[in-house]
């Protein structure tokens, strides 16, 4: 009987260890995901990402060689005006209508959601980069720079996202 009342004691120790660590506090960042499965997830992390990394890997091709046209230039451009013009869309979303009702839940909420929306600054750059609004009387050269430097400017900002979104708000 004794021994019973220990593996109940464990037992119940291991499901209250186990609620404790799901009910851990959540960054606006990680709930966003988390909701409204899997679409939130598809929308705000999977098509940006996926679009993002197909920028990055053509970007290495494009700037190894020099590509100033051709087709995988042609592909890097649509790739990056799509990703800027969609990721715009995400910051209008978010800054209208989630934003707005957000209650601070920490510093690495405010970091976490702040780099996420800041990605805006770099992908969008690189749409009117693209489209040739910005920078246009700039030699090829001088812009595939610009596109490098935005491209990793938004993968520096949705890192820190990423990693202070997946904190527990109580650690800052």
């Amino acid at each position: 009987m004794h021994d019973m009342n220990m593996m109940t004691t464990a037992a119940t120790a291991a499901v209250t260890t186990a609620t404790s660590a799901m009910n851990m506090g959540m960054t606006h960042y990680m709930e966003l995901l988390a909701t409204n499965q899997p679409w939130n997830l598809i929308f705000f992390m999977a098509i940006p990402v996926i679009l993002a990394e197909t920028l990055t890997a053509t970007e290495f091709f494009v700037i190894f060689n020099r590509l100033y046209d051709g087709t995988l230039r042609l592909f890097n451009r649509i790739v990056g005006i799509a990703l800027g013009f969609y990721y715009l869309g995400i910051f209008l979303y978010l800054t209208t209508q989630v934003l707005p009702g957000i209650t601070w839940r920490g510093y690495s909420d405010i970091i976490a959601v702040s780099s996420y929306l800041s990605g805006v600054i770099f992908l969008f750059g690189i749409a009117l980069l693209e489209l040739g609004v910005i920078a246009k009387n700039t030699e090829k050269e001088a812009k595939m720079k610009l596109h490098f430097l935005l491209l990793i400017g938004f993968l520096v900002v949705a890192h820190i996202a990423m990693i202070f979104g997946m904190l527990d708000p109580a650690l800052l």
